[in-house]
């Protein structure tokens, strides 16, 4: 028994080693960084956290807006896909999450036909991201804005690709990650992605159909993943995934 007892503290004292060492490989590999930006033409505070890769020479100085989905104005919504955002940070993207609700916001409709109900709430965030991308045009000019990426989930997903419609001129690529009701643009620019969950199907019209696919080059790609499981929620092979496919539509 004395020896099983050492055994198990040895074992255990390796796993707090290697669980110790990656944390701090994990977090020399990025920074984060908060603001509060403020739109005074809506009067509005925008809170946004920014991720970056801790190297200044490792930065890739292409730009990232991410969108989260419905938090239900509680805040905090946009360090809820920190395992997404930190990943791509530390792959030498240049990261800026929004956080889209706030305490005095109205709560996001639920009935009626959602696609008018829910508009004003969608459009309240494609003011945010432009809002946002002209204060990093200005506080980071060295960014390659020709390149931006907007990503989203859910709700904020809705709202990316709504800004998508407005400002095809200023978005690279847009990556959805299971927005449900706003149709995706038929276009091939900017490029069009979207990972789908298998529990929660989209509005008819949201997706293209195959033959929109190979026209114009949009990707959709059908997952084994819960559309609730996208954010925080994610298990270990979730994120993975979800990282992986996402980094693919970053670098083609």
């Amino acid at each position: 028994m004395k020896y099983l007892l050492l055994l198990f503290s040895f074992l255990l004292v390796i796993q707090c080693t290697v669980q110790t060492k990656n944390n701090q490989n994990i977090e020399q590999n990025f920074k984060i960084d908060t603001l509060m930006y403020f739109d005074q033409s809506r009067d509005r505070k925008i809170p946004v956290a920014i991720y970056q890769p801790q190297n200044k020479n490792k930065l890739n100085k292409i730009p990232i807006i991410f969108s989260h989905g419905w938090g239900e104005n509680q805040g905090g919504a946009y360090f809820d896909y920190s395992y997404l955002t930190e990943f791509l940070a530390s792959k030498g993207y240049f990261v800026v999450s929004i956080q889209h609700e706030l305490s005095t916001d109205e709560m996001l409709a639920m009935e009626g036909d959602l696609k008018i109900t829910r508009k004003q709430n969608w459009e309240r965030g494609a003011q945010n991201i432009h809002y946002v991308l002209s204060k990093m045009k200005t506080d980071f000019p060295n960014l390659d804005y020709q390149k931006l990426a907007l990503i989203g989930h859910s709700n904020g997903g809705d709202m990316t690709v709504l800004f998508a419609h407005q400002h095809p001129d200023l978005v690279h690529k847009i990556i959805s990650m299971d927005n449900r009701r706003m149709d995706l643009p038929r276009t091939s620019n900017p490029k069009i992605y979207t990972l789908r969950s298998k529990d929660y199907p989209a509005d008819e019209g949201v997706l293209p159909t195959n033959e929109e696919q190979k026209r114009y080059e949009m990707t959709v790609d059908f997952t084994n993943i819960n559309h609730s499981d996208m954010d925080k929620d994610a298990n270990a092979e979730e994120r993975n995934y979800m990282t992986e496919k996402i980094l693919s539509y970053l670098k083609e």
